[in-house]
């Protein structure tokens, strides 16, 4: 059983929060525990603030592996300056180091399949160009999906995806790899 925390949550939300608002609601119950608590029962109150130390010290670890604003630029732009064959490569590489089995699509949507503990995932990033992708794109790869018979679907880009195309990606678990997730998946091939 996997345990998966509620999207809302306060711990969820202050994961995806910056490290620092969990270290700063830590440190501000110790000091009511300490303002409002009589000596005895200090340790009792400051304990509470256990779980936001956690909660930050994870979100630091996060924060601390992504990638900066210089280098997600960069790879955007390395990325952008290449052909399909190159940038293709590129993607099938990054996939093999992380242990997928790729094989290429031909014709359709996705260009690449990917195999991984027995689950297969279709990859589309022929359109990583494109400044701006809408919902059609992605209703093309959600029904490949379920004409294939898919696990997964990744849609690669570069550029930006629209609010709806966004919405969309988010109700029909579509993953969407743009520019800091994608500098993420290169890593140093880029």
């Amino acid at each position: 059983m996997k345990f998966e925390m509620a999207p809302n949550s306060l711990f969820a939300i202050l994961l995806r929060s910056s490290y620092w608002i969990s270290f700063a609601v830590a440190v501000g119950i110790i000091l009511l525990s300490r303002a409002l608590l009589p000596a005895a029962y200090f340790p009792f109150g400051a304990v509470a603030s256990l779980p936001f130390f956690v909660i930050g010290g994870i979100a630091f670890w996060r924060q601390m592996q992504l990638p900066s604003e210089t280098r997600v630029q960069e790879v955007s732009d390395k990325v952008m300056a290449m052909s399909w064959t190159d940038f293709s490569a590129l993607l099938e590489a990054a996939y093999r180091r992380d242990g997928y089995e790729v094989s290429r699509v031909n014709g359709g949507v996705a260009e690449l399949e990917l195999r991984k503990d027995g689950r297969r995932t279709l990859v589309s990033g022929k359109r990583w160009k494109a400044g701006r992708t809408g919902v059609e794109p992605l209703r093309d790869l959600v029904q490949a999906r379920e004409t294939r018979e898919i696990d997964e679907v990744i849609y690669v880009t570069a550029g930006s995806v629209t609010d709806q195309a966004r919405q969309f990606a988010a109700e029909r678990r579509v993953h969407l790899v743009e520019a800091p997730a994608l500098a993420v998946l290169l890593g140093k091939l880029a």
